[in-house]
């Protein structure tokens, strides 16, 4: 299970990200300004901080530039409303490691978030069998079921299934997809993943499970 640290002076945004936070299986704990957030890393295990980078007293970069001073290498997500470049290229020159505009879309902060603690941070229990939508996969023969017939996939179109499947509900980045299911460390540029996902809802029909969320990535999102 893994620990984040939500650093911003509104408590309105606070209390919204950690809600979701939660309900997305991490532990959350919050600071007000960037001298307890600052505190909490001397004193806590923290897996993740989502720091704002505007705030009285003590700044988010202040908070960068004292967390490298201490050598801490807890990864920063930085949230901010400023619009100037300079000022972000800032906050990625003193450390963070990425940067969320506000507003900001709670899907694509908690892709984000996932994406920087590691596919290791959740750990799950691995199983023969995973159901959901209507869908069983059977995981040592390679076998899926759709109502009352088995449905064919290539290896590709099993593994991309199995990875939605296993995040039910959460929403997996193309990222992530590229990462995970094509063993990739780098985005190719082409629209491999859009083609296999084009042809397994294909052999899914007549109600595809899966849920494209824009410009961030996809969801199994069936009961």
């Amino acid at each position: 299970m893994s620990t984040v640290m939500v650093v911003d002076d509104e408590e309105r945004i606070r209390t919204l990200v950690s809600r979701s936070l939660a309900s997305a299986g991490h532990d959350v704990v919050s600071a007000a300004d960037g001298f307890r957030a600052l505190d909490r890393l001397a004193a806590e295990d923290i897996d993740l901080v989502l720091l704002d980078l505007v705030m009285p007293s003590c700044n988010g970069l202040t908070v960068l530039a004292a967390m490298r001073q201490r050598e801490d290498p807890t990864p920063v997500i930085v949230l901010t409303g400023v619009t100037d470049v300079s000022t972000r290229v800032r906050a990625l020159d003193h450390g963070a490691v990425d940067v969320v505009a506000k507003p900001f879309s709670l899907v694509e902060l908690l892709a984000r978030t996932r994406r920087h603690l590691g596919p290791t941070t959740v750990t799950r229990t691995e199983t023969r069998f995973v159901r959901a939508g209507g869908i069983r996969l059977d995981l040592e023969r390679r076998r899926v079921t759709l109502a009352d017939h088995e449905v064919s996939l290539t290896e590709r179109e099993f593994a991309l299934l199995a990875h939605l499947m296993r995040r039910h509900g959460e929403v997996c980045t193309r990222g992530e997809l590229v990462h995970d299911v094509w063993g990739l460390d780098f985005d190719p540029g082409s629209n491999v993943v859009e083609v296999c996902m084009r042809r397994l809802r294909n052999k899914l029909q007549p109600d595809p499970p899966i849920e494209t969320i824009r410009r961030v990535g996809y969801c199994f999102s069936a009961e």
